[in-house]
């Protein structure tokens, strides 16, 4: 017969919520893409505005 016996603990449980995982800061190639990309989404919406107000008239 062994001379210890051992008990199995469980984990305590979490009293407060759990936080938010902190956002890992972007790359530079993700930033470079970003530079790229939002000027072009820009301009894509802009012409879509200006294309549903001119009644399909030629640009001057």
């Amino acid at each position: 017969m062994p001379a210890f016996t051992f008990e199995k603990l469980s984990a305590p449980t979490p009293r407060a919520p759990a936080n938010a995982p902190v956002e890992k800061p972007r790359s530079a190639l993700a930033d470079l893409v970003n530079r790229l990309v939002e000027p072009r989404l820009r301009r894509a919406a802009r012409d879509q505005s200006e294309s549903g107000s001119s009644n399909n008239q030629p640009k001057t």
